[in-house]
């Protein structure tokens, strides 16, 4: 039996988008209702699950796995922030989030939003 807690606390809202933003990217807000890109070092609102047109659907709570880059996160609550690059990184001043599982030969993790 495989462990899995995919779709735990799952709540999705959907935003308009500024600049491009791609499935399972961390996301800043960037204006009213308007999610963009994070740079290196931002805070992250969601991850996006999904974008169409000018519009994306923003995980903002639950199960989610992020790519990161650098070193890996640890298991346990761990200061992540946004890399700039599409996916998360340590970082000292970042918000603590719940790192449940940690891929290193995919540079994935998986975190409670």
């Amino acid at each position: 039996m495989n462990i899995s807690i995919n779709g735990y606390g799952e709540n999705t809202a959907t935003f308009g988008t500024q600049g491009i933003v791609c499935a399972s990217q961390p996301v800043k807000m960037t204006g009213n209702l308007t999610v963009g890109p994070c740079e290196a070092g931002d805070d992250f609102t969601g991850v996006a699950v999904n974008v169409k047109n000018e519009y994306a659907g923003i995980q903002l709570a639950g199960f989610a796995e992020v790519g990161y880059t650098g070193t890996a996160p640890v298991v346990g609550y761990c200061s992540l922030t946004a890399d700039g690059k599409g996916g998360v990184a340590v970082g000292e001043n970042g918000r603590k989030y719940l790192v449940v599982s940690v891929d290193t030969a995919k540079s994935v993790a998986g975190i409670i939003l």
